[in-house]
């Protein structure tokens, strides 16, 4: 796949040039400068934090990394907590199926002595997709493959003022990146690519002053780099609607188990209705107080849940779905509990619902 005097390679060149007086420091990268001298990433922290940036922004996700790679320094360590823990620390990160999947990755590479040290071999594994044993294979192993994210599509498609809307064109774009890979520094290339999209080729306010690219950019002699890549319009997210209930019972509050199948499985939450389509009335104890409404925005709709508090856990109809617990007042804040129910739980505790 050498690319050696074509215009990928200038490309590559130009911005490895930037990137190694640019690269941004995270916890779970090698510099380019200390890549040179031959210190290698480390593939526990490169997979994790990839997990992790999966729909998460890095100052988020990166709170999460420092405090799983202290609790578990290795996958042998992730691999053999138990998952419970791992559900908990997760909690406030969202979409749960990565923490699922996450753990189960965890258990087969420490079962297999190690990573698979392909992309190939990577994408067989729980959680792992297309970008994500890309940028794997290539931050880590040195494969030279092209690891393509939301960052990576904005450059090219702007670079090359490609006017196809951009679920059409991903095969395209990620044929087009590979042939820039360089042989020599293909993890490089990847980070480099990310970080270009992230910090100057910005989704609204691109700075092509400092951009390697400016000079060959179309979007850009064309003054038109905002209008790339082009999208198809959002649809609308359906509302859904439901109630979930603070059950107090001495100084603790009713917890439960969800299941391990359907939305925020395995996660520790608050007794809930079922979430419809339409509004109604749930089956509310005399002695019940509502306290306010919360909102919140999931992948594929929007919940508005009645938050209601009780001394009875059976104030409710609700739909009990894994074990009860009685979680301390005291240690709620830490119980791992998802976003939608601390939304809740931060109402009660407000002057309002207090």
């Amino acid at each position: 796949m050498s690319n050696t005097h074509t215009p990928g390679a200038e490309i590559s060149a130009n911005i490895l040039r930037w990137y190694d007086a640019s690269a941004r420091s995270l916890p779970w990268r090698v510099s380019p400068q200390d890549r040179a001298e031959g210190v290698k990433p480390n593939p526990y922290h490169v997979w994790l934090s990839e997990i992790m940036l999966q729909q998460t922004t890095i100052p988020h996700a990166t709170r999460y990394f420092l405090d799983f790679v202290k609790r578990w320094p290795t996958i042998e360590d992730l691999a053999s907590a138990p998952r419970d823990d791992i559900m908990n620390a997760w909690a406030g990160l969202g979409y749960y199926s990565r923490a699922r999947n996450l753990y189960a990755c965890a258990q087969e590479i420490a079962a297999q002595g190690g990573f698979p040290e392909t992309s190939a071999g990577l994408i067989k594994l729980p959680g792992i997709g297309p970008y994500t044993s890309g940028a794997i294979a290539a931050i880590a192993f040195n494969e030279q493959v092209a690891a393509v994210d939301g960052n990576v599509e904005r450059v090219t498609t702007r670079l090359l003022a490609m006017d196809a809307p951009l679920p059409d064109i991903k095969k395209d774009i990620k044929a087009i990146v590979e042939n820039w890979v360089p042989e020599d520094r293909p993890g490089d290339f990847a980070q480099a690519m990310m970080d270009l999209g992230a910090t100057v080729c910005t989704p609204r306010s691109p700075d092509c002053l400092i951009c390697p690219l400016s000079e060959p950019c179309k979007a850009r002699a064309l003054v038109r780099q905002t209008d790339f890549p082009v999208k198809t319009p959002k649809k609308t997210k359906p509302m859904r609607h439901g109630a979930v209930l603070l059950a107090i019972a001495g100084d603790g509050m009713v917890a439960e188990r969800r299941a391990d199948k359907g939305l925020l499985a395995g996660t520790l939450g608050l007794p809930t209705t079922a979430w419809n389509d339409v509004p109604s009335e749930p089956a509310v104890a005399s002695d019940d107080r509502y306290i306010g409404r919360v909102e919140h925005v999931f992948t594929h709709f929007r919940l508005y849940l009645d938050v209601y508090t009780s001394e009875a856990a059976e104030a409710l109809n609700l739909i009990v779905e894994g074990e009860e617990e009685l979680i301390p007042m005291s240690e709620l804040s830490s119980a791992g509990l998802p976003s939608v129910f601390r939304k809740a739980l931060n109402l009660y505790q407000s002057p309002r619902g207090t």
